[in-house]
């Protein structure tokens, strides 16, 4: 007797693009599973975008444009983009740009090697933009894919780029990490706690998933505010009556990735950090202190202990996530250079880069045509 036959079927493969809320809505199971099996980080996650379409200002400047392959009914690549009109110019960049430290596009880790590439034909050839950027790019990011030749159309390096900082090492625990540091740094660490406890009870703790978190995210947002005005800077996640935030944090609560760490003084908050654990990686979203107590340095205390804190708990490293301001150089052990890329389509597109290139150009023929500084002799 012959052995039963197994017809294979080929899936259809199709493409999408998304630019609706009702469809998004619609394609979140899918592309949950997609996210799973992908490994993605937060700011690739159906319910990231979803927040932020829900509660961005300004959304009659806005366009959704989230690309999506299928394989049948099975969902194989996600790349979450959005338009923004700035100066007339339709700016594709990132959906959640503003608020999402590392960009990339999600793949079934068992898809076509060419998905990427073919699902970004797709979306290019769909228009509805002009420029595109896509910035904050690990090392690894998939849509690194993009720049090759034979694929990228349209996207090449840009000169733009950040710096993200990290803690990682050997460590088997916070207290040896702690020994690590310089001499002065411990003291600094001492000597803060110690001027804070002269003042009233001091006290570090993670938040538990049961303590209210709206008065925390209050408090995150008034001194914020203060921390913006002070350096003449904005953010529309701590505008006051702002939904914004709340709803990224409901995210991170609602994947059980959250975590908030706080320093109270006599039961009052002052310093936080809103973190997110993924990956044997604690993650720092959102830090702040109480400019009252600056002298103490109440948020170099609070990362210091929720740095040892991960590491009693075996996590591998501590992200600062983007931002190269000074506190996190201090600490951090590696630096990780993200890159970005732009591409055009149409005249006006190409014509707002060739413009981007020769303003690059020019201030870079400016810094290299500036006097050095007199070299100042040895003694």
């Amino acid at each position: 007797m012959n052995a039963p036959v197994t017809l294979s079927i080929p899936r259809t493969r199709t493409f999408e693009i998304v630019t609706s809320a009702v469809r998004l809505a619609e394609i979140a199971p899918a592309w949950s599973a997609l996210w799973q099996r992908a490994g993605g980080l937060v700011f690739q996650h159906p319910d990231w975008i979803a927040a932020w379409w829900r509660t961005t200002p300004h959304q009659e400047r806005r366009a959704l444009r989230i690309g999506l392959a299928w394989n049948g009914d099975r969902l194989e690549g996600v790349i979450a983009l959005a338009t923004f009109r700035r100066s007339g110019i339709r700016m594709l960049e990132w959906a959640a740009k503003d608020h999402s430290d590392y960009g990339d596009a999600l793949v079934a880790p068992d898809s076509d090697p060419q998905a990427i590439s073919r699902l970004w034909q797709h979306v290019f050839d769909q228009g509805g933009f002009d420029l595109i950027y896509l910035n904050r790019l690990l090392p690894d990011a998939g849509v690194h894919a993009l720049l090759h030749p034979a694929h990228g159309k349209a996207l090449r390096p840009n000169h733009r780029g950040e710096i993200s900082y990290r803690v990682t090492g050997p460590w088997q625990s916070g207290a040896e990490w702690f020994e690590t540091l310089s001499k002065k740094g411990r003291q600094n660490y001492r000597r803060g706690r110690k001027f804070m406890e002269e003042s009233g009870a001091l006290r570090f703790r993670l938040l538990d998933a049961d303590d209210p978190r709206e008065p925390v995210l209050e408090r995150v947002a008034t001194l914020k505010r203060l921390w913006l005005v002070r350096h003449g800077r904005a953010s529309d996640l701590f505008d006051e009556g702002s939904p914004v935030l709340a709803a990224l944090i409901s995210v991170l609560a609602d994947l059980g990735l959250l975590r908030i760490f706080v320093l109270e003084l006599d039961d009052t908050i002052i310093a936080v950090s809103i973190n997110f654990e993924q990956h044997g990686t604690m993650m720092a979203f959102v830090t702040t202190y109480d400019p009252e107590h600056e002298r103490a340095s109440p948020g170099m205390v609070l990362m210091m202990d929720y740095i040892q804190w991960s590491l009693d708990r075996g996590l591998a490293t501590i992200d600062f996530l983007c931002g190269g301001e000074d506190f996190k150089r201090r600490f951090a052990t590696q630096s990780v250079a993200l890159s970005s890329m732009m591409g055009a389509r149409g005249l006006r597109g190409h014509l707002a880069a060739l413009a981007d290139h020769v303003d690059h150009v020019s201030k870079s023929w400016k810094t290299r045509r500036q006097p050095k500084a007199d070299a100042v002799p040895d003694e």
